[in-house]
């Protein structure tokens, strides 16, 4: 098994796409196995951009916040070719007071990761909020052609996990882990 693991690090994550849609393709064969387990980092769940990062952190001083809302996957397994997958991800965005731009990038990461939590590849991307509208955006992100490559037609899904979460400077992150949260629509 040791001299598959370098097999299993030779995965690949291929960017967002709208086209050639997995889900659409499951409809016609069942599933070989489990497909991986999927979610969102908790600590990484929550984006949360302040004007000022020295300011007490205060509602009326946040520029911009994103909440991981919900992830799905869809995967295929062919034979002991590599398992392929997809995940949709579900934002929610909100610009705070302080907010001055109507658009806003948001960097997140998706990583594949054994069940115990070492990650095996992991890939940054951005998505755009709009707030032309208003204060409050969302919108869904497709990442597809995920291919975790198996030793054989033994290796089940249920072996990794995929997970998604915000790309946080490390002030981000210790005011995600204090528990710390400001609703998205707070203001309204």
């Amino acid at each position: 098994m040791l001299k598959f693991a370098s097999i299993l690090l030779a995965l690949t994550l291929a960017g967002c796409s709208t086209g050639g849609r997995l889900a659409d393709q499951l409809n016609t064969n069942k599933n070989a196995g489990p497909c991986p387990v999927v979610g969102s980092v908790y600590d990484a769940s929550r984006y949360v951009k302040f004007a000022d990062e020295s300011a007490p952190k205060l509602y009326t001083n946040i520029a911009y916040t994103g909440e991981i809302t919900d992830v799905r996957l869809f995967c295929r397994y062919t034979g002991d070719m590599p398992l392929e997958a997809e995940i949709e991800v579900d934002f929610a965005f909100g610009k705070g007071p302080e907010g001055t731009a109507n658009k806003k990038n948001y960097p997140y990461f998706v990583a594949v990761t054994r069940r115990n939590g070492k990650v095996l590849a992991k890939e940054y991307f951005n998505t755009e909020a709009d707030f032309g509208r208003g204060k409050v955006s969302s919108k869904t992100e497709l990442v597809n052609k995920i291919r975790i490559p198996r030793a054989d037609e033994s290796i089940s899904g249920v072996n990794f996990e995929i997970v998604v979460g915000f790309d946080l400077t490390p002030e981000q992150l210790e005011f995600n882990r204090g528990g710390n949260r400001f609703r998205l629509d707070a203001a309204e």
